[in-house]
């Protein structure tokens, strides 16, 4: 049996309608590998917050600044990621003679498809719905000034010099970048899915690759996965998390270590953090466990046929959802 398969039990055959205390909690260890820019107002994102959880250990309890990478940082990648698989294979056509109409965070935003019903909507007196993927701000697991370079770039005439007919170009500027291998530990949240959206969404953070702006030419991040929980409540808060993954580095030497000793330490901390948790956990999914989830999840997207599958009932359960309890309740094709 696939382990898909042995999962079923955990997932809503239909979309509720009001939420009923299921909850997947995926772990990861987002890893920057070029130079991401998560800035606002034209400087980096930063927090000033306690290394660690150990208020009793000098260094663990130090305030530090960290970098951050705010939700929608997150989130907004993954749900164009999406949007544009669902395109590709034609699932957002949901209106005759309109193609591809539906517009994200647009007057023409669908409210049935697979991202406006599991990644939420709001365009006021039109209708909303409240996002089923929860997610927040993620903490740099590395101090700010260990995180982070100033860069300076310049905007090239066609000949690829400055100067061009005796005038020269004033374009320079600087710009602070992420440096690349900076760990940023993060919750993800999916709420009373059905198995198809747990896939939809899990494929969303597997597939997606460029993080924050100028995105066409930076920001490239691998998401690690080192644990999945399915339970009856809300977990513990990114920075929360991270700080725990820092002491845990910390007491056996350095925090500078290679992503391979932070995925299997995360793996570790998340493990201990939930069983001290007040909720009950029906699974959890580490290790070979783990990899054998994401390796089925894979195989499915890698395979059209079985893609179009999913995502085809997917469609279904959203528009009826939508048409059931959301915001197209009485209105007709």
């Amino acid at each position: 049996m696939s382990i898909l398969e042995t999962l079923k039990p955990e997932f809503h055959s239909v979309l509720p309608r009001l939420a009923s205390s299921r909850y997947i909690h995926f772990f990861i260890i987002r890893h920057s590998q070029s130079f991401p820019v998560f800035q606002t107002d034209g400087v980096l994102n930063t927090a000033r917050t306690q290394a660690g959880l150990n208020s009793e250990d000098e260094q663990s309890s130090q305030m530090i600044s960290r970098l951050v990478m705010f939700k929608r940082k997150q989130i907004t990648p993954e749900r164009l990621s999406g949007r544009q698989l669902l395109r590709s294979l034609g699932f957002t056509d949901l209106v005759e003679g309109e193609s591809n109409f539906c517009d994200y965070n647009g007057e023409k935003t669908c409210k049935q498809c697979p991202d406006c019903i599991l990644y939420g909507f709001g365009i006021g007196s039109r209708g909303a719905e409240r996002s089923k993927v929860y997610s927040d701000s993620a903490f740099s697991l590395s101090p700010y000034d260990a995180s982070h370079r100033s860069f300076t770039f310049n905007a090239l005439f066609e000949g690829g010099t400055m100067i061009e007919q005796g005038k020269m170009r004033s374009s320079i500027n600087e710009l602070d970048h992420v440096l690349p291998e900076v760990a940023f530990p993060s919750v993800e949240t999916l709420r009373d899915p059905t198995l198809e959206g747990f896939i939809y969404v899990l494929g969303n953070l597997l597939r997606t690759r460029r993080y924050g702006a100028q995105e066409s030419r930076t920001g490239t991040m691998i998401n690690h996965f080192v644990g999945l929980a399915f339970c009856d409540a809300e977990v513990f808060s990114n920075l929360y998390f991270t700080q725990a993954i820092y002491d845990a580095l910390k007491q056996k030497g350095s925090i500078n270590v290679p992503i391979g000793e932070i995925r299997k330490e995360a793996a570790v901390v998340a493990g201990n953090l939930l069983d001290r948790e007040p909720l009950r956990i029906s699974r959890m999914m580490f290790d070979s466990e783990l990899a054998a989830l994401l390796e089925e999840v894979t195989d499915i997207y890698q395979s059209e046929a079985k893609l179009r599958s999913i995502l085809s009932l997917l469609c279904q359960q959203t528009q009826t959802y939508a048409r059931t309890y959301g915001a197209l309740v009485g209105k007709t094709e």
